[in-house]
């Protein structure tokens, strides 16, 4: 089932936590995160600044906002009527659909927070206050596929083998819906089958697929990676690390040769439910960032395909590992401004193979059926013959050397005999 950090509780309140970010309120850690209160919504951009440079948005910004890209955000449900999110909420199919008793409203907390780090647009005179997303102009499909820990389905629905694949159910419910870009701030630690055939079906369809790598980086492991996280891990799936504010690996995000890109995971701001502000960390973060940047290049390039666009955010990642990889970060932090010049270039590509010698792997060979598999037989007696005859040439052959090798050595020995 669908994993979520465990529920951590301030002096002042309770505690949420997230599928792959973990949040608390104001009285806790600040490193795990502190809720804002909404009168202070003036300070929250201000807030956004690092990640906003990192990410060099001002100038991606130039280029294009998202509009016209329609962004899925497979959580825990988003709150349409946030202040930062208000028109751009399409609130879509509830998954987890009684788990929780009758009655029982969603929380909505940490699907609330991942939309607003995509498609936030701000409030206020000129959408200055308040949450700016990624692609401020994009649209958000809301599609709840988990529950936040306090839910009282939540044991429910982490046990019911008829939520075991919700997962692949949303991101295909998402395609037909029409997204653009799928987020999957969740992770698990066992794949399906239905995810990974939803997961293709998504790719044919050009929908960019993102998910967190995960938040088990600093447990104790076995080997050189941590554990893998899924749908991150599944082929063509943008996996996303997070770092810390020297753009580091954060100390939890995970490592191994899953991750992709990486993106700011610690202290970052984002909305929740009835117009609040917290500040979290996780790769919950870094997925939703980055789904943003998936979010610019659609708008810019709606018919590239979901392989080109993740090599355009990695080509042009900054912060590269020594080497130019490594399973931290991957291929680096990654930057808007630049990922949308590297798509530019791309644009005029395919991935798509053509001509005759093409096969796609989902279908059977061309004719139908393969033809009969020719076997050969080896005859061991005559392989066996056939090596002691080669075995005894090559000895043959060394014998011959040797002895002339002792009687160029005679000879050599007679000449100076004589000379001397």
């Amino acid at each position: 089932m669908l994993r979520h950090g465990s529920p951590n509780r301030g002096a002042s309140g309770r505690g949420v936590g997230a599928a792959a970010g973990a949040l608390l309120l104001a009285a806790a850690p600040a490193a795990a995160g502190t809720l804002l209160q909404p009168a202070h919504a003036d300070d929250v951009r201000g807030g956004q600044q690092a990640v906003i440079e990192t990410l060099k948005l001002p100038q991606a910004w130039r280029t294009s906002k998202g509009a016209g890209v329609l962004v899925a955000v497979l959580d825990s449900g988003v709150d349409p009527g946030h202040r930062d999110l208000a028109g751009v909420v399409r609130v879509g199919k509830d998954f987890t659909e009684g788990a929780n008793p009758p009655g029982i409203a969603p929380s909505r907390l940490h699907g609330t927070y991942m939309a607003s780090l995509i498609a936030g647009h701000g409030h206020g005179p000129q959408g200055k206050r308040g949450i700016i997303g990624v692609a401020p102009e994009a649209d958000v499909l809301s599609v709840r596929v988990i529950l936040e820990d306090e839910e009282p389905g939540f044991r429910e629905f982490n046990s019911a083998e008829r939520f075991e694949n919700v997962v692949a159910k949303g991101i295909r419910y998402a395609v037909d819906e029409g997204a653009d870009v799928i987020n999957m701030s969740i992770s698990k630690e066992l794949a399906t089958r239905e995810e990974r055939a939803a997961i293709r079906y998504a790719i044919s369809k050009g929908v960019v697929l993102v998910a967190a790598a995960g938040n088990r980086g600093d447990r104790k492991v076995e080997g050189d990676f941590a554990p893998y996280s899924y749908p991150a891990a599944f082929p063509g799936v943008v996996s996303v690390g997070a770092t810390d504010e020297r753009l580091r690996r954060a100390t939890f995000s995970n490592w191994n040769s899953s991750v992709l890109v990486a993106a700011p995971g610690v202290d970052i701001m984002g909305a929740g439910p009835g117009d609040e502000y917290w500040v979290g960390r996780g790769t919950s973060q870094a997925s939703a960032l980055v789904s943003g940047v998936a979010a610019l290049i659609k708008a810019r390039h709606p018919r590239m395909s979901p392989p080109l666009v993740a090599r355009a955010m990695a080509d042009s990642a900054t912060d590269r590992p020594p080497g130019g990889y490594d399973t931290a970060t991957g291929f680096g932090i990654v930057n808007a401004a630049k990922a949308l010049a590297e798509a530019a270039r791309l644009a005029g590509h395919t991935e798509t193979a053509a001509g005759d010698q093409a096969q796609d792997p989902a279908r059977p060979l061309a004719g139908g059926q393969a033809g009969p598999v020719e076997v050969i037989v080896r005859d061991e007696r005559r392989v066996t013959v056939y090596t002691a005859v080669a075995a005894a040439a090559g000895a043959g052959a060394l014998a011959s050397l040797a002895v002339i090798f002792v009687l160029v050595r005679r000879v050599r020995r007679a000449a100076m005999a004589q000379d001397a």
